[in-house]
């Protein structure tokens, strides 16, 4: 009896699995570096992500830039789309939020989009379906959501267009 022992592999044992690991603790380091680093009297903690956004202007999307660099190496490790549309979907609303005046200011303090994101990558390699399902269901959701806001943006603005050719014809 000739049977080939195949050896057995154990989970964390690959190059890959190590590389993933190593990324994973840099991102974390990063998350926190990002939204956590800082503690506020009170116990609070912000990051320099928030710092960054307080330059008007160039600020938040700097900022919007160094968060990318989670989603980039999550792409790397090949987490799948819907996911990855989640994480853009975090950096997009931090930085559209964050270039209201003082409002998205606070929000960037708040919202800690890097910590999410490592939550999500973390949550796609312990479970990847469960991840990807619940992805795909909250990226659906945003979708609708904006296509409801732009369908009424594009409901109002139309009225209004038949109120002015109404008021300027009468």
């Amino acid at each position: 009896m000739n049977a080939k022992l195949t050896p057995v592999r154990r989970p964390g044992t690959t190059a890959e699995d190590r590389r993933n690991a190593d990324a994973g603790k840099r991102l974390q380091r990063l998350a926190w570096l990002l939204d956590n680093s800082i503690r506020l009297p009170g116990g609070f903690r912000i990051g320099l992500d928030g710092l960054i956004g307080l330059v008007p202007g160039v600020g938040d999307v700097v900022a919007a830039l160094l968060s990318s660099y989670i989603v980039i190496e999550a792409a790397r490790m090949k987490v799948g789309g819907s996911v990855l549309m989640r994480m853009v979907g975090n950096i997009a609303l931090e930085l559209g939020i964050g270039l209201v005046p003082v409002v998205g200011d606070l929000f960037d303090f708040v919202f800690k989009a890097n910590m999410r994101n490592v939550q999500l990558l973390e949550d796609y390699l312990d479970q990847p379906r469960a991840t990807q399902r619940r992805s795909r269901w909250q990226v659906a959701a945003a979708l609708m959501a904006l296509a409801a806001v732009v369908g009424a943006v594009l409901a109002v603005a139309g009225g209004l267009l038949w109120l002015l050719v109404s008021a300027l014809t009468a």
